[in-house]
């Protein structure tokens, strides 16, 4: 699949002295960019344009107007991905004790600089920004899922309270034919919103689970993530199992950056995935193609060719939990679940079906989103979802169909 790569990381060099910078420049031979600059100010103003690319900060100690252990710890506190290291030609422990002790250095090493150390240390200091990245897309995922998770219930859960509240409130009067009509809606209702919450909860935690692999799956915390990347991410880490793999193509007609919500986006494209892996399962020339289309309507499309979905289904997929997969502990969630994150990001999901060719399922997303190769626009920033409204009936059960169709766990 061909996709728009990233700026490789680099290196930012700091030093008053120019034969040091050319010999460090030297030192690197190409290996990796390098930025060179002659003092803190010319440094912090590097980082302000460079900084999701930089990586790693290397910085003499004594400088004219501020040394290095300054701007580490003002680095490290503007940009906290970025891997300090310290240089210095002069043995003041206490000073090497209170810099490294601030947590602010990596490593510190000593003048005059010989060409293996730096290349080594570099080596060691990218592997370290790795890590920090890794960490950092982690929390990212963890916080980003959590708080759409609590969005996402808030409305139920306050739709029992209330209704909670009037059973007790009417409790008294239990005689009157109007009280315990009231209070048997009012249960209804509440088993309900219950019933959506736990489903929710089920759903969310069954597709991470699929998805667990791809924990991190936003590549480069804190630089652009596009959606070309997202797909590649998402099918490398996939578990194919036999041929399956072999049914997948990416058809990239234009990218787009993926500005809100990279994680939640990936677990909408794992639970489209595995639905359309599950409908192709019987299907003698099984065809799976991603479509990523930017523009002014950004989408990435899923189609399959598999049984399709029958209409009054299909009608029913994004509001009521229908399943056709009960007995595999499926609930109908899963598309709920994956509406609601698209319209958190201001767009929604969109299925289109014919019963017995195939299924194609639109991520269609907000005009917030930036084509990648116009990265001048300014995205409009996301704003909260709507809040869900709470579950006002009795119908939203379980629909089991003797055929087979493309619907989510």
């Amino acid at each position: 699949m061909t996709q728009p790569s990233a700026a490789p990381l680099s290196i930012l060099f700091v030093d008053d002295d120019e034969l040091s910078r050319v010999h460090f420049e030297r030192a690197i031979d190409g290996t990796w960019p390098v930025h060179l600059a002659r003092n803190a100010d010319e440094a912090l103003s590097i980082l302000a344009r460079h900084h999701a690319e930089i990586a790693v900060l290397v910085t003499d100690f004594r400088m004219p107007t501020d040394d290095g252990a300054s701007l580490l710890g003002e680095a490290a506190r503007r940009y906290p991905h970025i891997v300090g290291i310290l240089v210095t030609a002069y043995a003041d422990k206490d000073m090497l004790l209170q810099t490294v002790n601030s947590g602010n250095v990596f490593r510190v090493l000593e003048k005059p600089l010989r060409v293996s150390a730096i290349r080594g240390v570099v080596r060691e200091a990218l592997s370290r920004h790795g890590e920090r990245e890794a960490h950092q897309q982690r929390l990212l995922a963890m916080n980003e899922t959590l708080a759409f998770l609590a969005h996402e219930l808030n409305t139920p859960l306050a739709t029992i309270a209330l209704f909670a509240g009037n059973v007790q409130n009417n409790a008294a009067d239990l005689s009157a034919p109007s009280s315990q009509s009231d209070i048997a809606q009012a249960a209804t209702l509440m088993l309900n919103n219950a019933q959506y919450c736990m489903a929710l909860i089920s759903s969310f935690w069954d597709t991470l689970n699929k998805s667990a692999a791809t924990s991190a799956l936003a590549p480069d915390a804190g630089r652009d993530t596009s959606a070309a990347k997202l797909v590649a991410a998402v099918l490398d880490s996939w578990p194919f199992s036999g041929p399956q793999r072999d049914w997948v193509s990416v058809d990239l007609q234009s990218d787009f950056v993926v500005r809100s919500m990279p994680n939640c986006v990936v677990l909408v494209l794992s639970s489209l995935l595995a639905n359309a892996l599950r409908a192709l399962a019987k299907t003698d020339e099984p065809v799976l193609r991603i479509e990523i289309a930017g523009g002014a309507a950004p989408q990435i499309r899923v189609h399959d060719n598999g049984t399709g979905i029958p209409p009054e289904i299909q009608a029913r997929l994004l509001r009521d939990p229908v399943t056709t997969h009960a007995q595999d502990g499926g609930h109908g969630m899963g598309m709920i679940f994956c509406n609601r994150v698209m319209r958190s990001l201001r767009g929604s999901l969109k299925i289109e079906s014919t019963w017995g060719q195939g299924t194609t399922v639109s991520m269609c997303f907000g005009e917030h989103e930036v084509r990648v190769a116009n990265p001048a626009v300014s995205a409009v920033p996301a704003v909260d979802a709507a809040q869900p409204e709470p579950l006002q009936s009795s119908t939203n059960v379980r629909r089991e169909s003797p055929n087979p169709v493309t619907t989510t766990k």
